[in-house]
Order: C-alpha cells, then sequence, then structure tokens
C-alpha cells in the first residue's frame, strides 16, 4: 500500500494509473490490444 504526500500527489498518480490502464495495459481477452485500443477498434467496425 502506497502512503501518499498530498492530494495532489494522490491525483498525479491515479492519472498515471489510469493511463497505464486503458492505453498501455495489455489484455490476451482483448485480442491483444490495449482497452483504448480495442474501444477504437470496435467503434470503427460499427461504422
Amino acid at each position: 500500500l502506497q502512503e501518499f504526500k498530498s492530494v495532489e500527489h494522490f491525483k498525479k498518480e491515479l492519472i498515471e494509473y489510469l493511463s497505464w490502464y486503458n492505453e498501455k495495459r495489455i489484455k490476451v481477452k482483448l485480442k491483444g490490444l490495449t482497452p483504448l485500443q480495442f474501444r477504437n477498434q470496435s467503434l470503427e467496425s460499427a461504422c
């Protein structure tokens, strides 16, 4: 468990984590894509 020095420090870490989670984390269930790539691909296919 990480302790944060301030609310601003927490916000910065949260933004970095969410960026990693949505933009860099590759998921096998999503055919080897990141969640963001999978969503964009799904939206393009729907058009």
